[in-house]
C-alpha cells in the first residue's frame, strides 16, 4: 500500500465531528477526523513497513503520524531520527502514542530520559517526563525519588502544559508506588492545585495527583 492510497482510505472514513472533538483537545486543521478503530483496520494488513511510516509520518497529517507508528519498528530508527519525530509528535494523542509504541520500546530510551527531562522544548520534555513516570512504576532502582519530587515542586506550575500531564503522572506513580513518599507527594499536589478542576467523565479517575493517588492506593489495598 502507498501513502497516497492510506491518505485516501484515511480522508474517506474522516468526520467532521471528530475533526471538531480533536481540535478541542489540541489538533490542528492538518487532519481527517478518524476513529481510532478504523485507524487500527488500516494498519493491521500492513504489519511492519518502516520506509512506508517514515513517508506517512512526513506528512504531519495527525492519522497518518497515527498509522505510521503501527507499522514502525522502534528498533530501527537511528537516535536523530526518534529525537525528531519526539519534536514533531503533536497533538498530546500522537505524542501519548509515540511514547507508548516507539519511545518505550527503543533500545537506547534511558540515554535519551534524563536528557530529554532537561530540554526546552516542551514535546521532548514531555517524553522524557513520560520515561520517567514508567520508570517509577516499573523500573524504579537507582532513580533519585527526592530529587524528582523537588523537581516537580519547583518547576511543575511553571512548566508548558504539555510538559505538565507528564511531570503529573510521574508525581502520582511516586505516590502510588512509593508509601514513603507519599504524603509529601500528596501536599506536592495539593499545594499546586494542578487538574485540581479537570473535567472528568464518571467512571474515570481525576488526574489530580492527590485523587489519583489516594485512589490507586484504595485498589491496591482491595486487591
Amino acid at each position: 500500500m502507498t501513502v497516497e492510497e492510506i491518505l485516501e482510505k484515511l480522508k474517506a472514513l474522516g468526520s467532521e465531528k471528530l475533526r471538531l472533538q480533536n481540535k478541542r483537545h489540541g489538533a490542528d486543521d492538518n487532519q481527517f477526523g478518524v476513529k481510532m478503530g478504523d485507524i487500527r483496520t488500516i494498519a493491521k494488513p500492513i504489519k511492519a513497513d518502516n520506509e512506508l511510516a517514515k513517508s506517512l509520518w512526513k506528512t504531519g497529517i495527525m492519522e497518518a503520524k497515527l498509522v505510521a507508528m503501527l507499522i514502525m519498528k522502534p528498533k530501527t530508527l537511528t537516535h536523530g531520527e526518534l529525537e525528531e519525530m519526539v519534536r514533531s509528535g503533536k497533538p498530546a494523542q500522537v505524542a501519548d502514542w509515540l511514547n507508548s509504541y516507539i519511545v518505550k520500546n527503543h533500545p537506547d530510551k534511558e540515554k535519551f530520559r534524563e536528557k530529554w527531562m532537561n530540554s526546552k522544548d516542551p514535546w521532548t520534555a514531555r517524553a522524557g517526563w513520560s520515561l520517567t513516570s514508567g520508570r517509577i512504576a516499573r523500573e524504579p532502582d537507582g532513580l533519585d525519588i527526592p530529587g524528582l519530587l523537588n523537581r516537580i515542586e519547583s518547576e511543575m506550575a511553571n512548566a508548558a502544559p504539555e510538559v505538565q500531564w507528564t511531570m503529573n503522572s510521574a508525581l502520582a506513580q511516586i505516590g502510588i508506588y512509593f508509601p514513603t513518599h507519599r504524603k509529601r507527594a500528596i501536599a506536592i499536589g495539593e499545594k499546586l492545585g494542578i487538574y485540581r478542576d479537570y473535567p472528568t467523565s464518571k467512571d474515570c479517575t481525576s488526574p489530580f495527583a492527590p485523587v489519583w493517588i489516594n485512589e490507586m492506593v484504595k485498589r491496591q489495598s482491595k486487591a
